[in-house]
């Protein structure tokens, strides 16, 4: 017999999409391993509790530290098979991408564990390689730089090789090699060294494809990477150009495409290399893939390979290639910040209400005999539907429901006739969606009378702050209750964000098939707080968000699991009221001695008192620490700042 527990675990997908580090415990709580199946764990039901005894509501973003390392040695598990099975000659090195997600606490957990296996950083920015230079990587690992750079950018990567970083400037447009050649001329010592980012014909697949093929952004053409061979030449520094990269788009969903990519990329560098290149190092860039739905197909939230699938492809294609052509095998570079960030980060975020999607019946209803024939007709439709006749009595509802409305129109019934329809017209949706659910095939009208039907779950969170990936690109990310999984959830619900905008709903959700316009949950009860989880977000959300109604970064927690369950190693609170105003230039002295002055008006003209004067303004000015999210059950954030 399936137990509640099973069968919540195939409702939402866990085993599918969790990669081994979640799972549901017997109180029905959701829980995180350290590692793949990992013994110990850590009861996330138990993490909240804590953190609101410490005066830290929900929204509230946990971070699992292990997690980045777990996926690190997951990644160079993978190559490291490969590469005995195919008895490659080269070695594999990741760069760790910080655009995917720049929080120190990310990058400094996986240099932790990637400088055992000389894992460096890659940066794109100037800001990004400002930081990156002063974290201490393995003395072996590379410091790749891509994106367009301007003559600071690649002043600072030299300052970066001559306090010994092993720093790689990828040329993406012809006058970056300009700058470099101008800048050796003038520095002694050590030297970046240089890569070439070629633009393949290939491309990828999923959202991002645009980003190879012809029409790519970035990329030197075939023309393009001769000019810089023969210019390296002129300027006898080819002992520089080191590196091959090429990137075809993030979220790879389809590895026949990425086979594709590489046999390209390959026979370009055994090209180059066969033209007395130094090049020793091939950067596949990144794009690996995250399996956000579990499906294991080449739907955009999804991937249909593997680890060590996309490692044994990437391996065996480049050493097919480059025995063919005579060549050595380079050392593979990679640059999967998705893969390695991803799981590492779940919001928990409290559900306040729910809003109320169709007319409810306040008061009974009670027939009279001068009632419209139409209220008459819908109150017989729903006294006798059934699972016979339900589609052809939700057919005539509608209808009665349009005629409803014209009457009221053109002025032949009241407002109350219009109100008891409109009640009785949502019982027969009601009643005829409950047969049609039954049925052994539910008609596609049905489906969209779910979703009409289905709970609005108002959750105190910001999509554009802490998931714009499903705002913007229709990002799946997996949704489930923090709590209660021992129960069968009987709701079915989409979730409502705080913002004032209608874009901030959730409304597609996580299925191994297809993708759910409703969400599986509880009902609510008054006075029990209700959490839901937004698993997968560690990977470009929060560096993405944006601070649309000034609602800022929520709360954070570090969490760290041991033999004894869990231990919260550092607590970061949530942008302030006042702080998201001063992002938007309302600076702290403005905003007091303005509302001072209005309220000093007010006390002059004799409308408030000195005291109810000052009472208003005290509480105006305690606002300025308070959580820009909805309070929790009445408790609100603390004044102290900082963290714990």
């Amino acid at each position: 017999m399936t137990t509640a527990i099973e069968q919540t675990l195939e409702t939402y997908g866990i085993e599918n999409w969790g990669a081994g580090y979640i799972g549901v415990n017997r109180k029905g709580n959701l829980i995180v391993r350290p590692s793949e199946n990992d013994t110990r764990t850590a009861d996330l039901k138990e993490i909240i509790d804590d953190l609101r005894k410490r005066g830290f509501t929900t929204p509230v973003l946990l971070r699992f530290p292990q997690l980045v390392a777990a996926q690190v040695r997951k990644l160079q598990r993978a190559f490291r098979n490969s590469i005995r099975e195919f008895e490659y000659e080269g070695a594999h090195m990741c760069v760790y991408p910080m655009k995917v997600n720049q929080q120190r606490s990310v990058v400094e957990e996986y240099l932790r564990e990637g400088s055992r296996y000389d894992f460096g950083l890659e940066a794109g920015s100037k800001a990004e390689l400002y930081a990156a230079l002063a974290m201490e990587q393995s003395p072996e690992s590379l410091l790749v730089l891509n994106g367009f750079k301007d003559k600071e950018f690649i002043q600072l990567a030299f300052i970066g090789a001559q306090s010994g970083k092993r720093v790689v400037i990828v040329i993406e447009k012809m006058s970056e090699l300009d700058h470099i050649l101008d800048l050796a001329e003038t520095h002694e010592g050590n030297l970046p060294m240089v890569g070439m980012r070629v633009k393949l014909y290939s491309k990828g697949s999923g959202r991002w494809e645009k980003s190879g093929g012809e029409a790519a952004k970035f990329g030197l053409t075939t023309t393009e990477i001769l000019e810089v061979i023969r210019r390296l030449q002129e300027a006898d520094r080819m002992d520089m150009l080191r590196l091959l990269h090429f990137h075809i788009g993030s979220q790879l969903t389809d590895i026949k495409r990425i086979k594709n990519a590489m046999k390209e990329a390959a026979r370009v560098y055994a090209k180059v290399k066969q033209m007395k290149a130094p090049i020793d190092y091939l950067d596949v860039g990144g794009g690996m893939a995250v399996d956000y739905d579990g499906s294991k197909t080449a739907f955009d939230s999804s991937a249909n390979y593997t680890a060590q699938e996309f490692a044994n492809d990437v391996t065996y294609t480049i050493k097919q290639v480059c025995d063919d052509e005579n060549v050595p095998h380079p050392t593979i570079i990679q640059e999967s910040g998705r893969f390695l960030a991803a799981y590492h980060a779940i919001l928990i975020t409290n559900v306040v209400d729910e809003i109320e999607t169709v007319v409810q019946d306040i008061t009974p209803i009670e027939l009279k005999e001068d009632d419209p024939n139409t209220v008459v007709e819908l109150s017989d439709l729903r006294e006798t539907i059934g699972p016979k006749n339900y589609r052809e009595y939700y057919h005539d509802a509608l209808e009665h429901r349009d005629e409803l409305f014209t009457m009221f129109n053109l002025g032949l019934i009241s407002l109350e006739d219009r109100a008891k329809g409109e009640v009785l017209f949502w019982d027969v949706c009601e009643r005829a969606d409950k047969y049609a659910q039954q049925a052994k095939y539910v008609a596609e009208e049905f489906d969209d009378l779910r979703r009409l039907l289905c709970a609005k779950y108002l959750t105190n969170f910001s999509v554009f702050r802490s998931v714009p990936d499903h705002w913007a690109l229709d990002q799946l990310f997996p949704i489930l209750p923090v709590h209660g999984l021992n129960k069968t959830p009987t709701e079915y619900a989409t979730l409502c964000d705080i913002t004032c905008d209608s874009d901030g709903i959730v409304d597609k959700f996580v299925d191994l098939h297809d993708v759910k316009q409703v969400l599986e949950l509880h009902p609510l009860h008054k006075g029990e707080p209700y959490y839901l989880a937004f698993m997968l977000v560690g990977a470009y959300q929060e560096v993405m968000g944006n601070n649309h109604n000034l609602f800022g970064a929520p709360n954070e927690a570090h969490i760290h699991i041991d033999d004894d369950g869990y231990l919260i190693k550092k607590v970061i609170r949530g942008t302030s009221i006042g702080e998201a105003a001063e992002r938007a230039r309302y600076e702290r002295s403005m905003l007091h001695d303005g509302f001072r002055r209005q309220v000093a008006v007010r006390v002059k003209r004799g409308d408030l008192t000195e005291a109810e004067g000052a009472e208003i303004i005290e509480f105006y000015e305690s606002r300025f620490s308070a959580y820009t999210y909805l309070a929790v059950d009445g408790a609100e954030s603390r004044s102290k700042r900082g963290r714990e």
